[in-house]
């Protein structure tokens, strides 16, 4: 018996990306069971609007989209949480260099696979949400600038300059463990894995 072209769609394109979106969820609420929540809601609407899916394209990018906006709709309205603006929000930068955002994944192979302690984790936490989710969706998920934009509805330029301020951020709550895991050269740290602006 043939199975539902949707219920293909759900097997074959939507459900591999579970384990991501359940990493995405966590570190936006930093709960299990609301990361849960979001997951299975996030799964429930995909399912609703599922006829606004094209199959084959990017199904990653759909339902980190589709977890994002049910995290402003729904967890945030629970937590009463109020909306920031931030400068960066009217504020955009010069274009990253290539060869140093290259040499910040290098770092970033080190850092988000767990060989670095859970300082990292802490710091991560303790970034501003609007912050922690670009770091995610761009060096944790390996989202473009343009499907990070589409995904958390910004303008590229201002996903750009809020991806430079969290790695900033990021490396100057590093710093002191970074020097005490042996990395003595915390000027080239700087200017090789986050810094993208020339001097």
């Amino acid at each position: 018996m043939t199975k539902p072209k949707s219920q293909q769609i759900f097997e074959t394109e939507l459900f591999p990306h579970m384990d991501a979106l359940k990493t995405f969820a966590y570190h936006l609420t930093y709960d299990e069971a609301d990361a849960d929540d979001l997951v299975q809601e996030t799964y429930l609407k995909a399912h609703k609007f599922i006829e606004n899916y094209d199959s084959g394209t990017n199904a990653k990018a759909w339902l980190f989209k589709i977890l994002k906006n049910a995290y402003i709709n729904e967890y945030r309205k629970k937590v009463r949480r109020p909306t920031q603006v931030h400068l960066d929000d009217v504020v955009s930068i010069k274009t990253e260099d290539e060869a140093n955002n290259q040499a910040f994944h290098d770092l970033r192979d080190e850092i988000f696979e767990q060989t670095m302690g859970d300082e990292v984790t802490l710091a991560m936490r303790s970034l501003p949400e609007e912050f922690r989710e670009v770091i995610i969706l761009c060096d944790i998920e390996d989202f473009s600038y343009e499907e990070i934009a589409k995904t958390i509805d910004l303008p590229l330029g201002t996903v750009r300059s809020r991806l430079f301020r969290a790695r900033n951020m990021l490396k100057d709550k590093l710093k002191h463990y970074a020097f005490m895991m042996g990395y003595k050269d915390i000027r080239g740290i700087k200017r090789g894995e986050y810094d993208v602006e020339e001097e």
